[in-house]
């Protein structure tokens, strides 16, 4: 088994921090451009060692991301769409 790559890293924090957070990784919305956009902003994270930390000490499941996430606005966004529509005032 080789080590994963740059891409495939930063794949498998996307996908971990998604399943954490309790959302479904097949999802319509998970495939669009927010996914791509949040796989770029994770490329491109600063943060990547506190997000591992923060991925291995966090229990299964998390109510948001962390503050760090560069991506925390996309995730809440998926989050809001997977618990249904959105009541209007």
């Amino acid at each position: 088994m080789t080590a994963p790559t740059g891409h495939e890293c930063h794949s498998i924090h996307i996908s971990e921090m998604l399943e954490r957070l309790g959302l479904e990784l097949g999802g319509g919305e998970v495939l669009g451009l927010s996914y791509a956009t949040a796989l770029h902003r994770c490329e491109d994270c600063p943060s990547e060692q506190a997000c591992r930390d923060w991925l291995a000490t966090m229990p299964a499941s998390a109510a948001r991301a962390p503050r760090f996430c560069p991506n925390a606005d996309i995730f809440f966004e998926f989050q809001a769409d997977q618990s249904g529509p959105r009541r209007q005032h």
